[in-house]
């Protein structure tokens, strides 16, 4: 026989008064308390006490207090106003106080191929004059990723049962034998990565750069995943890639910048060498953030891709 339903409003109460953990659990006990319908001794029967959730966990006891739910609402509300009230303050377009009218703009066009190398004056101005800013940038890419990790309660078990599961779970995200899509990608993914390594290397001579680079690149490391899946793409990109990877790019930017900010703050000669502009050799340290902010761009994006796909890397 089939079985009643779960009284869906004493779980919705239960979830009001303990928390979104206990809906599952209220539905839980309902599926198996509740007895069959039709015979007399479940009309008999006793109804089954809730079970109080323990009150034991700190961290359940901060989520179900009222004033934790009141300071956040404050705090995203203070953030809304304070980005509000900075937009409001802006400027108006074609207003004298832009920077786009001030004399900012022709010291850039003027000086920045003497002052960086750099025959492209927005790679020159983002990697050098606002150096600074990049920094956080390229630092709020690889933090996003360890949010999501966090988020997704990644913990890499070492227990062999739950590995072997795993990797019987991880089959359903492989895909099928496309000719179509593999013989698209045998051609694409090769030609993409050399493209995508061409913008990086040339980003401070032509249009293009780490960012746009490295986006390419990780369309292609995407494109191969889902092509070929996820076992062969581990054959030389791994979760311990990823964390290498970004974390040699990121350590080698902050020292790099650093040491360059630390010698332009005190007017001291940091020995690196602009180079002649033009050369794929110039822009004193250029070429190399732009690799580094590259390959942390790349390594973000198929990181988020894997997670938000099948919820780890």
């Amino acid at each position: 026989m089939k079985k009643q339903k779960p009284d869906f409003f004493s779980a919705f109460h239960a979830w009001l008064e303990y928390g979104g953990s206990s809906l599952d659990r209220e539905m839980t006990e309902s599926l198996e308390n509740k007895p069959e319908t039709g015979t007399v001794e479940s009309k008999n029967k006793p109804k089954s006490k809730k079970k109080t959730p323990p009150q034991n966990n700190p961290r359940r006891a901060y989520a179900d207090a009222w004033w934790y739910r009141l300071l956040a609402l404050a705090v995203a509300a203070a953030m809304i106003w304070l980005l509000a009230e900075a937009v409001a303050r802006m400027p108006q377009f074609g207003n004298a106080d832009t920077l786009a009218d001030s004399e900012l703009t022709e010291f850039y066009v003027e000086h920045t191929k003497e002052e960086t190398g750099a025959m492209n004056i927005v790679t020159g101005i983002i990697l050098d004059y606002r150096g600074f800013d990049t920094l956080g940038e390229s630092h709020v890419l690889f933090i996003a990723v360890c949010t999501v990790l966090l988020m997704l309660s990644i913990y890499g078990e070492k227990d062999e049962e739950t590995r072997l599961k795993r990797n019987e779970m991880e089959r359903h995200f492989e895909p099928g034998d496309d000719v179509i899509l593999q013989s698209a990608a045998r051609l694409l993914t090769p030609l993409i990565f050399v493209y995508g390594i061409y913008i990086i290397l040339n980003g401070h001579l032509s249009p293009g750069g780490g960012f746009s680079g490295g986006a390419v690149l990780g369309a292609g490391l995407i494109l191969y995943q889902n092509a070929f899946g996820y076992e062969k793409i581990e054959r030389f990109f791994t979760y311990k890639t990823f964390k290498w990877v970004s974390v040699c790019s990121l350590l080698f930017y902050s020292l790099a910048k650093g040491y360059h900010f630390f010698t332009g703050a005190n007017h001291m000669d940091s020995h690196i060498s602009t180079g002649v502009p033009g050369n794929i050799l110039s822009g004193g340290l250029l070429l190399p953030l732009n690799f580094v902010v590259g390959c942390v761009v790349a390594c973000t994006m198929y990181a988020l891709f894997t997670m938000f796909r099948k919820g780890e890397f």
